[in-house]
């Protein structure tokens, strides 16, 4: 069962004691039994489910309901706090300061995705205005310092390594002396498998010999409950400081890998989410088992808001307010709204949204902005910045080059005029959008 489906099981059985006349010993009782059947579909761990499937159901009939709430709130609370406590209690978070050097190795078996969020991590940090640099200790695996290149090309990041050499020791010192000047910097290692002992070794002599602040595993949401055994060895070979999970966006296992992981202690610090480079997640288990009960996650939307916003100057914004909206600006809010990720991601997010919204539409609203910005891609800069002089004739031509269609293009500029006019009544009514005066106009209007 991939998370979303663990996610929407978990919901159904929230909704159907909402349904219920009244929340007795039978209720919560099939409310536990839902959960059960959740869990172990989604691979956790028979022995855990059941641990926590006590838990709710002794908390739900026996504590006493807090004032100011009703049994049936308290119960779903007794829920919340019960799996966040599964999958980790409290967040953990990575700290790096500017102009405190800290250095970071990445450990974990071949396959892992170890190479890919060594860069995503980069991202992260480089998101928060840190100076980062990437180090390939991989000396085993044809094209890994190929690979770790190309990743950090695209965040345009400085990888130090050597494609020839065969001490990876040696390799990490070069490195380290290049980035004096780093803030955080990343060590990826080659892969390893726990039976592999030359290999593991390695990993501790790399490890006594950099001597990291931190060492991170990196481990394979798809893997389930085998994670457990591979963070074990690990942590045997060289202390584990944090852990990150990856593919949990359309994992089968995912629940058994964060739950094997949890129960070695080593705090899970980010989750992957998806293949973009910009998709890894500082893992706050009430954020998460938030999205999974349906509850949202306004903070991590939010924060997604800010990454992906365009600043906007004053004196554009006044322009803006005043009429002078363009398709340019247009655009560039549709790329906005695009570098936040799938709509299904963002819409995750969003209160008593989770998991209501059919993928068919979802799909629909997120394919209708992709063909609005190759529409609008298609004209010249007059009919960007002068959408009035844009005729039949002139929509013929942009819907040939576009390959879309003439209906598509007076759909897009009915758009565009909705935008115009939502715009002048917020100057009337003395009021910015959100994000105008200084960053981002968030969402356009009228997407259905």
């Amino acid at each position: 069962m991939a998370l979303d489906k663990l996610g929407s099981s978990l919901t159904s059985a929230i909704k159907k004691l909402f349904r219920a006349g009244v929340v007795d010993e039978a209720a919560v009782k099939e409310l536990v039994r839902d959960i059960q059947r959740a869990l172990l579909q989604a691979d956790v761990n028979v022995k855990l489910v059941l641990e926590i499937s006590k838990r709710i159901e002794e908390r739900a009939l026996n504590e006493k309901v807090p004032p100011g709430i009703s049994r049936r709130e308290h119960v779903i609370k007794v829920v919340y706090e019960e799996l966040t406590r599964f999958v980790g209690d409290k967040p953990v978070p990575l700290k790096v300061e500017p102009g405190k050097k800290k250095i970071i190795m990445l450990v974990g078996i071949q396959g892992s995705g170890k190479t890919t969020h060594a860069a995503k991590l980069a991202k992260y940090f480089q998101k928060r205005a840190l100076k980062v640099g990437l180090i390939c200790a991989d000396t085993y695996r044809p094209g890994a310092f190929a690979q770790l290149q190309q990743l950090a090309a695209r965040i345009n990041l400085p990888v130090y390594g050597d494609p020839k050499a065969k001490d990876p020791v040696k390799v990490v010192r070069e490195g380290l002396k290049q980035y004096a000047d780093k803030d955080l910097i990343i060590v990826d290692t080659a892969g390893r498998h726990k039976e592999e002992k030359d290999l593991i070794k390695e990993m501790k002599d790399l490890e006594k010999h950099i001597k990291p602040d931190e060492v991170i595993m990196v481990i394979d949401g798809t893997i389930g409950q085998q994670a457990l055994i591979q963070a074990k060895t690990f942590h045997e070979a060289t202390p584990i400081g944090a852990i990150i999970v990856t593919k949990l966006d359309g994992s089968s296992r995912g629940g058994g890998a964060l739950s094997a992981v949890a129960a070695t202690g080593a705090p899970i610090k980010f989750i992957g989410t998806g293949e973009k480079i910009e998709d890894l997640e500082a893992f706050i288990p009430s954020r998460f088992v938030g999205r999974l009960l349906g509850m949202g996650d306004l903070e991590t939307l939010l924060e997604k808001v800010h990454d992906a916003e365009i600043k906007v100057p004053q004196k554009k914004a006044k322009e803006i307010l005043s009429g002078k909206f363009t398709l340019t600006d247009m655009y560039e809010q549709f790329s906005a709204v695009k570098n936040m990720g799938p709509f299904s991601k963002v819409l995750k997010m969003l209160p008593g949204m989770s998991y209501d919204i059919p993928d068919e539409m979802l799909n629909t609203a997120e394919g209708r902005l992709d063909k609005w910005r190759v529409i609008i891609q298609s004209m010249t800069p007059d009919e960007k910045e002068n959408p009035k002089i844009l005729n039949s004739s002139r929509a013929r031509r942009i819907a040939r080059g576009s390959g879309t269609t003439e209906k598509d293009v007076k759909e897009l500029l009915k758009q565009y005029v909705m935008m115009r006019k939502m715009l002048k009544m917020f100057k009337r009514k003395k009021k910015l959008p959100f994000g105008l005066g200084g960053k981002g106009m968030g969402m356009p209007a009228g997407i259905k």
